[in-house]
């Protein structure tokens, strides 16, 4: 993490409006308003970890309002995870109200009105991600935000644990390495947002929400098995695979083509990946569950547009 901002150099009737100024341009627009504003001090660190982007606030007590009249900018295009690191934050939304504390998570739509309020010398995690990235995962998300992750739960300590970790190890990670931690910390605050919500969203969408979590967990913990097939995720998620196809079309793709997508992103990880260059082609392709080099190659091409060996070579010129 990386500092981009401190007010310990601006002078105190200017910091807050400075701070405001960082945070709008960098982060979101929103209202706010300090508890005391001549005495508030305010720290911004910036980091990423592949396309999802991490921001540590420390900060003064201050409370902020995000209105319809917000809307249109570029953060409707995302969605915020917070996570405090010390003392505490609340959000509200959709009527929901959450109290973090360190350790816990919550997740909050940032296209869509909503309240928080910093404690004095908090210091919050925020990601920054793509809203695909979960709406993939998870379908619509309007039940989930607002919902306390606790590391009560074990789906919430281990998404609480490796944000912890990864505030140490973001920048020291390669760009492969990068890609799979990613991958890795999206599945787990699916998987905490989905156990959050049990017995607590509405039926309908969330449920399927649900199942499509269960069904990507499913697929990612049996990838390197060539016996993994539809039935074999589908009785993992605990449903039919009529029905998971169903889930899955809402997302225009269904059990066998998710199965293979995820083989091939595993795969290019892989072949770009430095530390695994004495491995072979072949090796790395029958170690993600194919066990056909000529139909692995011709659906790498096609969703990659160069065939492995090529990428591989494209990949150690970069």
């Amino acid at each position: 993490m990386r500092k981009i901002f401190s007010t310990d150099d601006v002078h105190p009737r200017d910091r807050f409006d400075y701070w405001m100024g960082i945070v709008r341009k960098a982060i979101i627009h929103n209202d706010a308003a300090p508890a005391r504003r001549t005495a508030f001090r305010a720290e911004l660190c910036a980091g990423s970890i592949g396309s999802v982007n991490l921001a540590l606030a420390r900060s003064s007590a201050v409370k902020i309002s995000h209105t319809k009249h917000h809307a249109g900018q570029a953060s409707d295009r995302q969605l915020f995870i917070f996570m405090p690191m010390a003392g505490s934050k609340v959000l509200r939304q959709f009527g929901r109200q959450v109290i973090l504390q360190p350790g816990q998570l919550a997740l909050i739509d940032p296209r869509l009105p909503h309240e928080g309020r910093f404690s004095d010398a908090s210091e919050v995690l925020t990601l920054i991600l793509d809203r695909h990235l979960l709406e993939s995962r998870l379908g619509s998300i309007q039940d989930l935000t607002a919902r306390l992750i606790s590391p009560d739960t074990a789906e919430g300590r281990l998404a609480s644990g490796y944000l912890t970790m990864l505030l140490s190890q973001a920048a020291r990670l390669s760009s492969a390495a990068e890609d799979m931690v990613e991958t890795h910390l999206l599945d787990l605050i699916a998987l905490a947002l989905g156990k959050a919500a049990e017995g607590k969203v509405s039926l309908g969408s969330s449920t399927r929400s649900l199942v499509r979590t269960k069904l990507y967990a499913a697929i990612e913990a049996q990838l390197s098995s060539p016996a993994l097939d539809a039935e074999a995720v589908a009785s993992a998620a605990g449903v039919s695979v009529r029905y998971a196809n169903t889930v899955l079309a809402e997302e225009n793709t269904s059990l066998g083509r998710l199965i293979q997508a995820r083989r091939l992103a595993r795969c290019r990880e892989a072949l770009a990946d430095p530390g695994q260059m004495h491995r072979t082609v072949s090796e790395i392709a029958y170690g993600w569950g194919f066990s056909d080099m000529t139909h692995f190659g011709r659906r790498y091409k096609a969703a990659y547009g160069l065939l492995p060996s090529e990428f591989r070579r494209h990949s150690r010129k970069a």
